[in-house]
């Protein structure tokens, strides 16, 4: 097992990476010894739950079992109001752990319901995808979707620990891993050159699910997202740079239904359209913004976005998060590896890329 912090001061929590971690007592011993509710989905129920009750349990906690459909749609209001109504008919009170066992959207919705459950109990994040394990279940960002846009009903609110058992990345669909890479792919575009020229030599492992290859990379973007936690935890500044390819992303999910499209494929997709804006705003040499898209299709990963009418991208631009005084802001790229958060790019510039994407 390795192990690495998120530094937060009295808030700081581990993140533990390694092998059969999801039956290790010890791991949990420190939270589970009242009440926990489980929250998983249909499709990780089968495969992880009994031995997660069974840990919980070893510790002398009273298990509740949480089952929500798979699936994007699942992030939604109808769900957060199942699963605050099972907790309270299971008497979860302030001093119960709410853990998450799955991937994304298990460890947003659940990790929204620990935040507003009774004004905030503690939740543990065991994330079962590459995409939770190198990203979402690491800075405590939780979030339902809005038909309007993605994510837009959250609250901060950091786990009390990350157990990342990499086994479980054993029965994910193909699919499913490649949209993890693409937020492995966005940890080093935006963050880490160096993190970039690895992952162009050992995609292939990757791919094959070499678990050397993943330990890696797992810990090395859960190295870099936590070290830009720690300066912003509540994404004032910096912690804005880990949205690289969100922009576009983001409205791809919400106009297409929150489905059809996972959210790492969108992100790849929002990544290539990203660094071709870079490039067109003259910040980031062309050749550079091919190389992103090259790595981004070695993933298996989609490099061009969905038709859609310009009115529409507009509209779904506009709500981003990271927009300001009624101006969007674009992550954009100075070089490989450094990320900048930039106001006032030229519409028309936003609008050839776009229409260059489709």
């Amino acid at each position: 097992m390795e192990s690495l912090s998120v530094a937060l001061d009295g808030r700081s929590y581990p993140i533990h990476i390694g092998e059969g971690l999801l039956d290790q007592r010890s791991l949990y011993a420190p939270y589970g010894r009242g009440a926990a509710a489980v929250v998983t989905n249909a499709i990780v129920a089968p495969l992880y739950l009994a031995r997660v009750r069974a840990a919980l349990e070893a510790c002398g906690a009273r298990v509740v079992e949480v089952v929500i459909e798979d699936g994007e749609q699942a992030k939604g209001l109808a769900t957060l109001d199942r699963v605050i109504d099972a907790l309270l008919a299971a008497r979860l009170g302030r001093d119960g752990l709410i853990v998450a066992l799955g991937g994304g959207v298990v460890g947003d919705l659940a990790g929204f319901a620990a935040a507003v459950y009774q004004r905030g109990v503690a939740f543990l994040q065991l994330p079962t995808t590459l995409l939770a394990q190198v990203d979402s279940s690491v800075g405590g960002k939780t979030a339902i979707n809005h038909a309007r846009g993605k994510n837009m009903i959250g609250a901060f609110h950091q786990p009390c620990a990350v157990i990342t058992d990499v086994a479980t990345l054993d029965t994910l669909p193909d699919r499913q891993l490649r949209a993890g890479l693409a937020e492995v792919i966005k940890h080093g575009v935006a963050l880490d050159a160096a993190f970039v020229d690895w992952l162009e030599v050992n995609m292939a492992a990757l791919l094959a699910r070499k678990r050397e290859a993943l330990v890696y990379a797992i810990r090395r973007s859960c190295e870099l997202k936590a070290a830009i936690v720690a300066q912003d935890e509540r994404e004032s500044g910096v912690r804005a740079l880990l949205n690289l390819g969100h922009t576009f992303g983001h409205a791809i999910e919400t106009a297409t239904g929150f489905g059809p499209w996972l959210h790492g494929e969108a992100v790849a997709a929002g990544m290539v359209m990203a660094a071709r804006l870079s490039a067109r705003a003259g910040m980031l040499p062309p050749r550079d913004a091919e190389r992103i898209q090259a790595l981004i299709a070695r993933a298996g990963l989609p490099t061009r976005a969905p038709k859609l009418a310009a009115e529409r991208w507009r509209e779904l631009i506009a709500v981003d998060k990271k927009s300001a005084g009624g101006r969007v802001r674009f992550v954009l790229l100075e070089a490989m590896g450094r990320a900048t958060l930039k106001a006032g790019v030229d519409e028309r510039l936003v609008e050839e890329t776009i229409a260059a994407a489709q």
